[in-house]
């Protein structure tokens, strides 16, 4: 059974800033990191599970890919994964915990 796939349109605000942030030094580079981005959230919609569940909330719905330098988290409902959020690897995550409560 495959999942479908919905971004917050947090997620894809963080999306945007990051392509932005990586552009100014390389249109390539910040097309070709989105272009991963997405794909690993594709990837999801067959292998949910596939992600760690985030230490920080240990929660088991909520898991996360890495992508580079960036978190990919994720929230697994019934057949629905909801992309909340894609930070830095070092940023806090105390940042987004609010995304994840709706």
């Amino acid at each position: 059974m495959a999942y479908e796939i919905n971004w917050s349109p947090e997620a894809i605000e963080d999306l945007h800033s990051i392509a932005d942030y990586i552009a100014k030094d390389s249109r390539v580079y910040a097309q070709s990191v989105v272009a991963k981005i997405f794909d690993v959230s594709r990837s999801l919609a067959s292998q949910p599970l596939i992600g760690r569940i985030v230490p920080e909330i240990g929660v088991a719905e909520i898991r996360e890919r890495f992508v580079y330098s960036y978190r990919l988290i994720y929230r697994i409902g019934d057949n629905k994964i909801l992309i909340v959020a894609v930070i830095h690897g070092k940023r806090l995550i105390d940042n987004i915990l609010d995304r994840l409560e709706s």
